[in-house]
């Protein structure tokens, strides 16, 4: 019997499509799509450094106002304006002429004063020797005794006045407190100074060490205090204006105990070592203030922390292989990662990459990311680049 070509060809190619069917079928009555693959970081509690950035102004060690104690016409300033100079070095001459007449005169009230007590001395000495014999009565001779005794307190009282106006004529040289740098003169030669008030003639400011002051909010204070900070290994960086750290970092030397009405921040000072004097005092700066160290804490990079109305939360891939929501307590941010409190246990696999493909309850299988490269933005380090792309969400490029 001889069969129609073209019977056969209709069965052939009903033959084939029934066949494609079943294999379709088959695949999917053979099992589904793999997991997902996703990035993951294996936590551990360690203890944080506690940092905080701040904004501060540096102010100097020691200030000291230079004031005309005496009063007189100032002569001449001594000193180069800006320049450094030492305790007693003298800054300014004031006229010294009136004062010098002064102690002149403080002299000659001495003189004055020594020589009525000799005679009260000497009339006194007589009385005393006649007294015993009757030859003077006792009024004369408690007369001569107390003459004897005023005249002694007016040589004291001419000797203080004397030694006072020697005082005034050192005043009219006026020298450096303190050692720094001295600013300029607020008063020009020839004007009158010190009458009535001290007038004030220049300051002189102690910059090989500078305090950086700066404050804390309340509720950043008690997080300090919780973690037993503010108790001897502080340490507070100046940031330079090109975004480098200062060399010499400072410690916290002072904490206010009374809270500003105006702006609900608490006072804190540090002390930063200046020996080059490069750092000048009244400059508002950036600090990086490490108040010590925040105990088990989860470092977690920013991609693997997700915020919804309940609460900040991360996902972890179980020992099942099943993916978990944990919610968590994120108290701040440190470089590229979240400080957590609570929420996590010793190493939990957090997904940090592929997060939009896991799903709470699914299987996903896990691969390890590179935490540091992670939290810098960067592609997984220590993989190999196609694990390093599956871990970042992204399928490795294949070759033709």
């Amino acid at each position: 019997m001889v069969k129609n070509p073209r019977t056969v060809a209709i069965a052939a190619a009903l033959a084939l499509a029934l066949s494609a069917c079943g294999g379709k079928d088959q695949a999917q009555q053979g099992g589904g799509m793999p997991p997902p693959e996703v990035g993951v970081v294996k936590v551990q509690p360690r203890d944080v450094p506690l940092q905080k950035d701040l904004v501060g102004r540096l102010a100097a060690f020691r200030s000291a106002d230079v004031r005309a104690r005496v009063p007189g016409v100032l002569q001449r300033r001594v000193y180069e304006e800006g320049s450094d100079v030492k305790a007693g070095q003298v800054l300014f001459l004031i006229d010294p002429a009136p004062l010098q007449a002064e102690v002149g005169q403080a002299q000659a009230s001495l003189a004055s004063a020594q020589a009525n007590y000799a005679n009260a001395k000497a009339a006194a000495d007589r009385a005393r020797r006649l007294a015993p014999d009757r030859f003077v009565s006792q009024s004369d001779l408690d007369n001569a005794l107390a003459a004897e005794r005023s005249a002694g307190a007016s040589v004291k009282q001419a000797e203080a006045a004397l030694a006072n106006a020697r005082i005034n004529l050192g005043y009219a040289t006026v020298t450096a407190p303190i050692s720094g740098r001295a600013n300029q003169q607020q008063v020009t030669e020839g004007a009158l100074v010190g009458q009535g008030t001290a007038t004030l003639l220049t300051t002189v400011d102690q910059i090989d060490q500078l305090y950086v002051n700066f404050s804390l909010s309340v509720s950043e204070l008690e997080q300090v205090r919780r973690a037993q900070q503010l108790a001897g290994d502080s340490k507070v960086t100046v940031i330079l204006p090109d975004g480098t750290p200062y060399e010499h970092p400072g410690k916290l030397d002072f904490s206010g105990d009374v809270v500003d009405p105006t702006t609900g921040a608490i006072a804190l000072r540090a002390l930063i070592p200046n020996s080059e004097k490069n750092l000048l005092p009244g400059t508002f700066v950036t600090l990086q203030a490490t108040l010590g160290t925040q105990p088990n804490a989860y470092l977690v990079p920013q991609t693997g922390l997700q915020r919804d109305a309940k609460s900040a939360y991360v996902l972890v891939v179980g020992a099942d292989g099943k993916v978990a929501r944990k919610d968590v307590r994120a108290d701040r941010q440190q470089g590229g990662n979240w400080v957590v409190t609570q929420g996590l246990a010793p190493n939990d696999q957090v997904i940090v990459s592929g997060v939009q493909r896991a799903q709470p309850g699914s299987p996903a299988t896990a691969k390890p990311v590179d935490a540091a490269a992670n939290a810098a933005g960067g592609a997984p380090g220590g993989a190999p680049k196609g694990q390093a792309a599956k871990a970042a969400g992204q399928e490795p490029a294949k070759k033709d």
